[in-house]
């Protein structure tokens, strides 16, 4: 790839990138390091930086405030995160759900702090929408909505599949050519589209960088040549000197065809999953869309392919220090519809006040005027679970509490419940983070955490059923 030597600015940009451990955040890190300020954000303490003109900050996406400080004086930030694995042992929570609350976080963190431009790198959209489109497509939207909500202004660029070395989506393409002498395709695979190559994707990425001309934009990208997904796995297999018989049959459930790309495309099921679900759309550059800020010379597919196969580049990769991880923590993340549009202030008040009418014989709650709810069961004096309100980082839209107390609780120094009002306050997510519990982690699996959700998906039904 020719992107390396680029000339340096007079005044350098900062650039942030969430995601930079991941495959378009290292190569752009590779080419760009000199011609910007880079920020590589991580979950991980890094160890051992190969690049020292790069900074390398750790950062805990889920927390707004660890967020926010990383981002301080920040010029232009690049969101390259989907749908994160979990970092606690049970995760009670969708991916959409999971990607919307990030969302949120990041935008809030990056309006404190005045950052001028979030450049989201997310996936071609086909041209119907609403019901017909796939979870995947609609949590990108609701990603592309949540990041351009507050000052900082929003380039959205929607990319193809991304062909090059160490790409996902192109190592399950290869893997399928590699395992399989004979590829019977699903009706799926005569979907259209239009893969682009990780150098032409760079390139864009880099020149919407501080580009006030793609401010409030969303811009879609791939090569002009239009092929389909089975074509693709021929052209795959002529570069790789594979003779392989390919042909489509009009079987295949959805279900099946996950298992077969999973298995001979060596993927886990977080990729599989959402790709071949939104693989029943034709995914094209909309000639509105299309990227228009410079002529590039796209790389055909067969030549990207080459490309991925042979970078000529050997990428430097950081080395981490191991996470310092407690046990038995929870993550559990559920959406509510708020149609009368209520702060997420009175979505907790009411919380408060609901639990112990719902539960009642069961759980008596009591609100102190410090702002501590306290929770008991049946007629005990001792507390089952006692939330306390962090004033400083609650406001009409977001309530935080802190879990500092009650038996059913472990660590009282670690976790904390949240309400928060998501795209324009149509959603409130309630969600724990960092969650301890106290009883053993079977009995809690199998117990607490489903009544959990079951109390949950109760007050949600409650909350829709209010008439004013």
């Amino acid at each position: 790839m020719e992107l390396t030597n680029q000339p340096v600015s007079v005044s350098k940009p900062t650039v942030a990138i969430a995601g930079a451990g991941g495959y378009v955040g290292s190569w752009f890190i590779f080419h760009f390091r000199h011609k910007y300020n880079i920020v590589a954000l991580s979950r991980k303490k890094v160890k051992d930086n190969p690049y020292p003109e790069v900074t390398w900050k750790q950062v805990e996406l889920y927390s707004i405030s660890s967020t926010v400080e990383v981002l301080r004086n920040v010029d232009v930030a690049l969101y390259l995160v989907h749908s994160m694995n979990s970092s606690t042992r049970l995760n009670q929570g969708s991916f959409e759900d999971t990607d919307l609350l990030l969302a949120d976080n990041f935008s809030r963190a990056a309006h404190v702090n005045k950052v001028k431009q979030l450049i989201y790198l997310g996936g071609l959209l086909p041209k119907e929408t609403g019901d017909s489109l796939s979870r995947h497509l609609k949590s990108r939207l609701e990603v592309e909505h949540t990041l351009g909500s507050r000052s900082a202004k929003l380039t959205a660029i929607r990319a193809s599949i991304i062909v090059g070395p160490g790409g996902s989506s192109f190592d399950m393409i290869r893997n399928l050519v590699k395992n399989l002498p004979i590829l019977m395709c699903p009706k799926w695979t005569e979907s259209l589209t239009q893969p682009i190559s990780l150098r032409d994707t760079l390139d864009i990425i880099d020149t919407c960088v501080a580009n006030e001309n793609v401010y409030g934009e969303a811009i879609e990208i791939g090569s002009p040549e239009v092929i389909s997904y089975r074509r693709m796995l021929e052209l795959t297999a002529k570069e790789l000197g594979k003779k392989r018989w390919i042909f489509s049959v009009p079987v295949f459930s959805l279900g099946l065809s996950k298992l077969w790309v999973g298995f001979f495309g060596e993927s886990p099921p977080q990729l599989v999953s959402p790709l071949v679900e939104s693989l029943k759309h034709t995914l094209t550059v909309s000639g509105e869309l299309e990227f228009r800020e410079k002529p590039i010379q796209y790389l055909t597919y067969e030549e990207s392919v080459r490309e991925a196969l042979n970078p000529g580049t050997e990428l430097k990769s950081p080395r981490f220090f191991p996470l310092d991880r407690i046990g038995n923590t929870v993550r559990s993340i559920q959406r509510m519809a708020n149609p009368h549009g209520n702060s997420a202030a009175w979505i907790a008040r009411r919380y408060n006040l609901w639990l112990p009418t719902f539960l009642k014989f069961w759980v008596n709650g009591e609100m102190l005027e410090s702002g501590e709810i306290i929770f008991y069961l049946l007629w005990s004096k001792k507390p089952m679970l006692q939330l306390t309100l962090v004033p400083d980082r609650s406001e009409e839209h977001r309530q935080l509490f802190f879990i500092s107390g009650g038996w059913l609780v472990k660590r009282f120094d670690h976790g904390w419940l949240e309400f928060r009002g998501v795209m324009d306050n149509r959603y409130i997510l309630t969600a724990i983070h960092e969650f301890v519990p106290r009883l053993p982690w079977l009995v809690y699996v199998n117990t607490q955490a489903k009544i959990h959700l079951w109390v949950m998906n109760r007050f949600k039904k409650y909350l829709e059923n209010r008439q004013n």
